[in-house]
Parts: structure tokens; sequence; C-alpha cells
């Protein structure tokens, strides 16, 4: 085991964290989190780099965030990784990244594994090339006893599919008199919480196919910063101005 990650070990047993930048206080912090990480492309542009490139910062900026949202008391983070539509980008994009999600579940899953992170992924993974399906596999199995935090990787995912998937399983397994309130035991991972608050950085303000079911009542803050910029202090400040609202779910 790297240095890096007995250190980490040591002090999750101590029960004390690595220091952090300003963090929010316990109260200000959604149990359930999600963020559509947008963004990695233009910043390579900006740079004259490839696109590649923005995705490997992006990469870096996943790390920080995941580690500084656990340390912040995040139960569960959902992170829009790889969409059903992103197969129409350019092809050897695509197979960059492929490339990227093998290196990043090589290089990450075992300090998450000591830092009580369990992994899992969402969507129809039956569509991934089956070395990477293996590698999925070994990490959800690795990590599945963890409590501390739960890191959901929505991959060849889309919410429109999603929906439509459940609603197949609903329709053969459940039968026509099931209450309307089962239907949300087909989706990918029944047991995910709803998002409280979904983060989505780059300046876009829409959703892009993610978590339509899971995100009826979700609180959406947008990000100007660009993904791979996106660091702890802007969580921080995400979680500030979700505390600054008022949840109604419908009532007044």
């Amino acid at each position: 085991m790297a240095l890096l990650s007995r250190l980490r070990a040591a002090r999750i047993a101590l029960g004390s964290r690595p220091s952090r930048p300003a963090e929010a206080p316990r109260a200000a912090v959604p149990e359930s989190v999600a963020i559509i990480m947008d963004g990695n492309g233009r910043w390579a542009r900006r740079r004259r780099l490839p696109t590649s490139a923005g995705h490997r910062a992006g990469a870096k900026a996943l790390r920080r965030v995941v580690r500084a949202a656990g340390d912040m008391g995040v139960r569960d983070l959902t992170v829009f990784s790889f969409s059903t539509e992103n197969w129409n980008r350019p092809q050897d994009e695509v197979d960059d990244l492929m490339v990227l999600f093998s290196e990043l579940i090589d290089r990450e899953v075992p300090d998450l594994d000591v830092e009580g992170v369990a992994i899992r992924f969402i969507g129809r993974l039956d569509g991934l090339d089956p070395a990477l399906l293996a590698k999925i596999a070994d990490a959800e199995a690795r990590t599945a006893r963890h409590e501390r935090m739960r890191l959901f990787i929505a991959m060849n995912y889309g919410g429109r599919a999603e929906i439509v998937d459940a609603a197949r399983r609903f329709a053969a397994e459940a039968g026509p008199d099931a209450p309307d309130a089962e239907f949300g035991q087909f989706m990918y991972a029944p047991d995910l919480r709803d998002p409280e608050l979904i983060i989505r950085t780059s300046g876009e303000q829409r959703l892009s196919n993610f978590l339509l079911w899971q995100s009826a009542y979700a609180e959406l803050v947008f990000s100007d910063r660009l993904w791979p910029d996106f660091g702890p202090d802007d969580l921080r400040e995400a979680f500030e101005e979700y505390a600054r609202r008022t949840r109604r779910f419908g009532a007044r």
C-alpha cells in the first residue's frame, strides 16, 4: 500500500481527517449530492491543449472533490461520467475516455478502499467493453462493505434510459396492480438517496438527462467554474447556497 494510503488509513482509524480549506458547517451539508462534471473540453481549448488533457485534468478534480465531500459529511455522491449520448463524440475522444476510466479504476480504487468509500456504477453497463466491466465489478466488490460514503458513478447513463428500463422491469415483475411507490425500486440503484443538491459546472444550466426521476425535488446550483478548476472551496460555496434555501416539496 502506498505511503499516502497508509497515512489516510491512520487518520481515519484515529477519527481525524486531513485538513481542508474552508469546510462548510456540518448543518449545511446535504446527505446526497450529484454533480454534472462539465467543462473539460473548454478548459483544454482555452489552453490550446488536446481534449484528452481536459479529461485528465477533470479526473484530478474528481479526486479532490470526492475526498472533500467525504470529509464534509456527504453520504451519497453521484457523478455523471459518461452519458448514453456521449458515444456520438469523435471516436478518438471516446477511446481516450475509456482508457482513462480504466486507468482511474486501477489508480483510485485502492485509496478509496482505504478511505472507506463504497463505489457503485449505474447505467447501461452491459454496453461497455468486457475488460472494463470486469474492473467495474472488482471495484464494486472490493469496496462494497464500506459505509463512510458511497460514490455512484453514472456510466453509459441516461435519465430517460433509466426510466424506460425501470418501466419495462416494473411491468414485467411488479404487475398492473402494483402501487406507484414501488416504481422507484426498479431504478439502477434503488437504494440511492434522492439528491438534495445537484451541482453543474461550466456555467451551463440544464440537467442534460441526468437523474431525471431522482431529481424531482433537488435543489440546483450552477457554477461558472470549469470542472477541472472545481475544488473543495467551490463545493463549500455550493453547500452554503443550498443551506440558504427553503425546501417545501410542493407545500407552502
